[in-house]
C-alpha cells in the first residue's frame, strides 16, 4: 500500500511507479529505517501518542522484523513496494495491524531517509575504515619484507634517484592515512540525528530530539529543519573522499602494473590476482590491478553526477534527492573491493631484487650526487650541475656508467675532481645521504617505518560513556602511584565530555581530559598510559590532541605541571616559573599527596598571542 494515496483518484501507471520505486536499492537501508522506527517509537511514547503496552509491541514487531531482514536482506529487494519505508510500514501492518499505521505519527519520510542514510554512511565507514588499515598494513609489510631493497625513482617516468623500495611503501600509506582521516573527519561531521524535522518544518509533537539522537548513536540533533531533510554534504563529502582514495589506489595500481611489466620486471604479482589471454598462451595480465585503476572514474563519476543533481535543488525535499542512493552505495562498495584487490596483490607480489639494483644503478642516477661532491670541492652548483651534465654525455657516449668513468675523464672537465669521487657515486652512497626528515636514507626509512607501523597500532578519539571503566582503571592506577589525582567514578561520568582515550587493538590503554574553568583557564587532567602496554607514544598522542582542541577552542597559552620535563620539551614545551600558575589551579594541588615536597616543573606552550591562559597540571 502507497503511503500517500489518499489524495489521488487513481494510482500510478506502471512505468512510473517502475520508474519512481526506489526499493529494488534502498532496501539496503532496512536495518536502519528499523533502528530508527525503535527509537521513534519510543518518543512516541514519551509524548503521550502510544502506550507503554503499544510501545513494547511495536518494539517486539521491528525486533522480529530486523531478524527477518538480516537473515535474507536480497529479499527485500522484491517485495514490490515503493522504498523502504513503505516496507517496514506494510511488515509492521502485517504482524500487528492497525497499531503499525500510528507509528509514523509527526514523521515524514523525508526525515526518515536522512536518518537512515547517515546510520548507513557511519556503519559502512567503519568498514572501509577497517579495508584501509588492512591496506596500509600490507603496505607496511612489504616495506619490512624488502628494506633493503632499491628501486629507481621517477619523475616524468625516467629514471631519477635511486630509492628504498620500502620508501615507496611508506609514500602510499601516508596518502591512505589522509584518506583514513578524511573519513573520520567526515563522520564526525554527519553524526547528527535529523530524526523529528519532519518533512520539512518540524515535528507538531514535543519529542526529545536530543534524545532521540543519543539513542541512535548520534553526536547531537540537527539545528534547521529545513536543511536537516534536505542536506547531502555529508553524501557529497564521503564521494569525495572516496574519489581521491581511489585515485592513491589508482596510481598505486599504475607503479604496480609498471613495476611488473616485461620491461621493468621489478616484480611479480601472484596468480590470484592475474589472468591470461584468450589468444596469448604467454600473457599474464594483471587485471585486478587495470580495474581497480579504471573504477577510479566510476567512482568519481558518481561524485560528479550528486553534485550536478544537488546543485539547482530548492529548499527543502526534493525527489531529486532520490539519485543520492545509487552512487554512494556502488561507492563504498567499488572502494572497498578495490582496497582489497591491492591488499591482495601487495600480499601475493614477490620482488626481482638483482633487477631492481640494477636499475637504480642505471641511468645515470648518480650525478646529482656527482654535482653534490662538487659542491662540497667549492664548486657553485649551477656551475657543478652544468659541469656533471658534460660529463654524462661523455659517459654516455663510452657507453659506461659515471661510476666507471677514469679519474682523467673527470679531472679534464673539473680539475678538482679527487679519487674521492668514487666513494659518492656508489649506490649505497647515494642513499645514505638522503639523510633529511622525509628522506630515503636506510636510518631514515627505518625510523619512518617504525614510526608507521606504530600508528596503525593506536587511534585516538573523544571518549564516551562505555570508556568510564578503562578510565577509572587508568586513573586509579596512576594516582595509586602518586602521579596524578584520584578522581571518583561520578565526577568521570559527568565529565565524560572532557576525556579523550587512546585504543590498541580496540582497547582504551591512554586517557586524559581537558577541563576549562569559568575564567578560560583550562587544565589537562589523569593522563596516563597503561603500564604494561608494548605500544610507545601514547602519551604524545593524547598531549598533542588535547592542544589541537585547545587550538580550536582558541585558548593561547598551555601551562603544564610534571616531573618529566623531556617529554614535555619534545612536545615544544617550555620551563616557565611556578608562580605565575594562578591560585585556581595551584588549589587543585592541596589533593596531591605530595604537597609538602612537590617535585613538579612548570613548562607553558604558547597556541596563540598570549592574551589568555591555558593551563595544564598533569604528569604521565
Amino acid at each position: 500500500m502507497a503511503l500517500w494515496g489518499g489524495r489521488f483518484a487513481a494510482g500510478p501507471d506502471a512505468a512510473f511507479q517502475q520508474f519512481n520505486d526506489s526499493l529494488p536499492f534502498d532496501y539496503v537501508l532496512a536495518e536502519q529505517d528499523i533502528t530508527g522506527s525503535k527509537a521513534w517509537a519510543n518518543a512516541l511514547q514519551k509524548v503521550g501518542v502510544l502506550s507503554a503496552e503499544e510501545c513494547e509491541q511495536l518494539q517486539q514487531a521491528l525486533e522480529e522484523l530486523l531478524g527477518e531482514v538480516r537473515s535474507d536482506p536480497a529479499a527485500v529487494a522484491v517485495g514490490g513496494d515503493e522504498d523502504i519505508h513503505s516496507f517496514v510500514e506494510a511488515a509492521l501492518i502485517a504482524k500487528v495491524g492497525d497499531l503499525a499505521k500510528k507509528l509514523h505519527t509527526g514523521r515524514s519520510r523525508n526525515d526518515q531517509v536522512a536518518t537512515d542514510l547517515r546510520l548507513w554512511c557511519r556503519q559502512q565507514s567503519e568498514v572501509l575504515q577497517q579495508a584501509l588499515q588492512q591496506t596500509q598494513q600490507a603496505l607496511l609489510g612489504l616495506a619490512e619484507r624488502e628494506q633493503g631493497t632499491v628501486i629507481p625513482g621517477y619523475t616524468h617516468l625516467q629514471r631519477a634517484q635511486p630509492v628504498l623500495l620500502a620508501h615507496w611503501c611508506l609514500a602510499y600509506v601516508e596518502m591512505l592515512q589522509r584518506d583514513s582521516e578524511r573519513l573520520e573527519d567526515a563522520v564526525t561531521r554527519l553524526n547528527k540525528s535529523p530524526l523529528g524535522c519532519g518533512a520539512l518544518a518540524g515535528t507538531a509533537y514535543p519529542v526529545d530530539r536530543e534524545a532521540i539522537a543519543s539513542e541512535l548513536g548520534f553526536s547531537q540533533a540537527t539545528r534547521n529543519s529545513l536543511d536537516s531533510v534536505s542536506d547531502r554534504d555529508f553524501v557529497v563529502e564521503l564521494l569525495s573522499t572516496a574519489s581521491l582514495s581511489m585515485l592513491h589506489l589508482s596510481r598505486l595500481a599504475e607503479d604496480l602494473i609498471f613495476y611488473n611489466s616485461g620491461e621493468a620486471g621489478f616484480i611479480e604479482l601472484a596468480d590470484n590476482v592475474t589472468s591470461g589471454s584468450s589468444l596469448m598462451p604467454q600473457k599474464k595480465n594483471p587485471d585486478a590491478l587495470e580495474l581497480v585503476r579504471g573504477k577510479s572514474g566510476r567512482v568519481v563519476g558518481s561524485l560528479t553526477g550528486l553534485m550536478m543533481t544537488l546543485k539547482s535543488l530548492p529548499l527543502a525535499y526534493n525527489k531529486d534527492m532520490q539519485e543520492d542512493k545509487e552512487g554512494l552505495f556502488d561507492a563504498f562498495t567499488t572502494w572497498q573491493a578495490s582496497l582489497a584487490m591491492v591488499t591482495s596483490s601487495l600480499h601475493g607480489l614477490t620482488v626481482n631484487h638483482d633487477v631492481c639494483r640494477k636499475a637504480a644503478q642505471g641511468g645515470y642516477a648518480n650525478a646529482t650526487e656527482l654535482a653534490d661532491y662538487l659542491v662540497s670541492k667549492g664548486v657553485p652548483f649551477r656551475q657543478a650541475h652544468h659541469n656533471v651534465g658534460e660529463l654524462v654525455q661523455q659517459a654516455i657516449q663510452a657507453q659506461k656508467p659515471l661510476e666507471d668513468m677514469p679519474l682523467e675523464a673527470f679531472q679534464a672537465v673539473v680539475p678538482v675532481i679527487e679519487p674521492d669521487v668514487y666513494e659518492w657515486l656508489t649506490l649505497d652512497a647515494l642513499l645514505e645521504k638522503r639523510c633529511a626528515l622525509g628522506g630515503t636514507s636506510p636510518q631514515r626509512v627505518n625510523e619512518a617505518l617504525k614510526s608507521a607501523q606504530q600508528q596503525q597500532k593506536i587511534r585516538i578519539r573523544d571518549a564516551n560513556l562505555g570508556d568510564i571503566g578503562a578510565i577509572l582503571d587508568l586513573v586509579q592506577h596512576w594516582a595509586g602511584a602518586g602521579e596524578n589525582l584520584p578522581r571518583a567514578k561520578d565526577d568521570i561520568v559527568h565529565s565524560i565530555n572532557e576525556f579523550a582515550v587512546t585504543e590498541v587493538d580496540g582497547k582504551v590503554m591512554g586517557c586524559a581530559s581537558l577541563y576549562i574553568y569559568t575564567t578560560g583557564l583550562a587544565e589537562i587532567r589523569s593522563l596516563g598510559v597503561h603500564p604494561h602496554t608494548e605500544v610507545r607514544g601514547q602519551g604524545r598522542m593524547l598531549v598533542s590532541y588535547l592542544l589541537k582542541k585547545a587550538r580550536l577552542l582558541q585558548l593561547n597559552r598551555v601551562i603544564v605541571l610534571t616531573r618529566v620535563p623531556d617529554f614535555f620539551e619534545q612536545q615544544g614545551f617550555s620551563h616557565c616559573s611556578k608562580d605565575s600558575l594562578p591560585e585556581k589551579v595551584m588549589k587543585d594541588c592541596e589533593l596531591c599527596p605530595r604537597l609538602a615536597n612537590c617535585d613538579e616543573l612548570a613548562m607553558d606552550f604558547h597556541l596563540q598571542p598570549p592574551d589568555e591562559r591555558l593551563i595544564f597540571s598533569t604528569a604521565l
